[in-house]
This record gives structure tokens, sequence and C-alpha cells, in this order.
């Protein structure tokens, strides 16, 4: 799924493509946001990107990773 990171005072968001659901990147956030640490997510290359949790103004969700069903190839 892909998510925008949109941080205060800076005028371009973060992208990521990454292997999660909105539950766990809610989840995630929302831990970083009670402890007042890094908020931590890997994307699907492996990368990591932290953010202080503070400093996140949004985060806007795209649709999750539609899992091909069957055996036929695509046209």
């Amino acid at each position: 799924m892909e998510i925008k990171i949109g941080i205060r005072n800076i005028a371009r968001e973060v992208t990521l493509d990454i292997d999660m659901t909105i539950d766990e990147v809610v989840e995630a956030y929302n831990q970083a946001s009670a402890n007042d640490t890094l908020l931590r997510l890997t994307d699907t290359s492996g990368r990591q990107t932290m953010i202080r949790a503070t400093a996140v103004g949004y985060i806007e969700f795209g649709k999750e990773h539609a899992h091909p069903v069957g055996f036929g190839t695509a046209k």
C-alpha cells in the first residue's frame, strides 16, 4: 500500500510503498506518539524511514495491494 506522510513545517511529503495494513500503520503511529519516539516504517524494498511522531502532520493511505488470484496470465 502506498502512504504519504506530511511533516510539519516541511513542504514536501514522504511517500512510501509498504506491506502493512492501515491498522498496523495506525498502531505504529499511536505507539510512537504515546511514547514520544520515532515512527519507524520499512518500505517494500527494505529501506527504513524514521520520523519523529510529534512532527507528523498527516498520513494519507492509498489502496491496499490487491493480491492476484488464479493461474491465468494477464492480457
